[in-house]
């Protein structure tokens, strides 16, 4: 197949593009971030410019678009609402207008921080509440695909793993400090799922492979409290699990407001996929396996 992943210098774009292309034709766009790839084919498109999704997937002739592009970062979101719905709202809809004109199949990257987390455990079913600007534009932004492309993927996804820079993910984040023997914070009373981005873009590889459409929150099997994910961290790592001070979120000053319990169901991913994703130990596990291969390493010789 030949694949275009949008976002590829992001956290999920560059494992799922390195992923993908053991075993296809993969092209993957680049705006602000340098980056070099023999693996696949790199391309620099700043996809806001009028004309400029079009160009793209006139170029590559994708059959599968994987649109992992977006502003992630919250406290962003919340210091320029404009670009963020630019990114996360009015481009997805552009993408998925085109995609679907072209016949490719399409799988848009959204987020569990569309629930508010007051009670977690939700399914596909349950009706979304946005606490943060980020939040509110991913979710504009699978209304956008669903009018444009009704036969898209939507991937309501949390995840973790190594990236470019080394600071994209949580994992990274208590990484570097614990590793530098700096003392952190983990949040006791936020709960996630956090799939490790290489086993979600297997994930969404096999999807599109079964021709899967649709809604599906695609998280780890198993949910942990943030703390408790630094924990388990640290213990792989040898690191001193004492650096970690359990803290609450609300007493963290954080910009943008944090939803406590997002713990979402894959009952169904697990159904029409036929096997249920990983947990998050067998995440950590893999993401530890990974630092011992020299992984990191070498995401960060292709960003040089």
């Amino acid at each position: 197949m030949r694949i275009l992943v949008t976002g590829a210098s992001g956290l999920l774009g560059l494992n799922l593009a390195l992923e993908a292309s053991q075993q296809h034709t993969v092209f993957g766009t680049v705006n602000a971030h340098r980056l070099r790839s023999s693996a696949f084919t790199v391309l620099q498109a700043d996809l806001l410019v009028p004309g400029e999704v079009e160009r793209v997937l006139d170029e590559t002739q994708p059959d599968w678009v994987i649109h992992c592009a977006a502003l992630a970062n919250v406290d962003a979101c919340e210091a320029d609402p404009a670009m963020a719905g630019k990114l996360n709202s009015e481009l997805p809809e552009k993408l998925a207008k085109y995609v679907a004109r072209g016949g490719a199949r399409l799988v848009h990257i959204s987020t569990d921080a569309v629930f508010d987390g007051e009670r977690g455990k939700y399914t596909e079913q349950d009706q979304p509440n946005p606490l943060s600007i980020y939040a509110r534009t991913k979710l504009e932004g699978e209304r956008s695909v669903w009018n444009m492309n009704p036969e898209a993927i939507v991937a309501r996804v949390n995840l973790f793993g190594w990236s470019l820079s080394g600071r994209r993910s949580l994992a990274e984040w208590f990484f570097n400090n614990l590793r530098d023997g700096k003392q952190v914070m983990g949040f006791t009373d936020v709960s996630f799922c956090p799939l490790l981005a290489n086993d979600l873009a297997h994930i969404l590889l096999n999807m599109l492979a079964k021709e899967m459409t649709g809604l599906y929150h695609v998280v780890a099997s198993e949910c942990i409290s943030k703390y408790d994910f630094g924990l388990a961290l640290a213990r792989l790592f040898g690191f001193d699990e004492h650096l970690i001070s359990p803290v609450s979120v609300f007493d963290a000053g954080l910009k943008a407001a944090r939803s406590p319990k997002l713990i979402l169901k894959v009952d169904k991913l697990t159904r029409d996929l036929g096997e249920s994703p990983p947990g998050v130990s067998e995440g950590l596990a893999r993401f530890y396996r990974l630092y011992q291969e020299g992984y990191p390493k070498m995401l960060k010789i292709m960003g040089r």
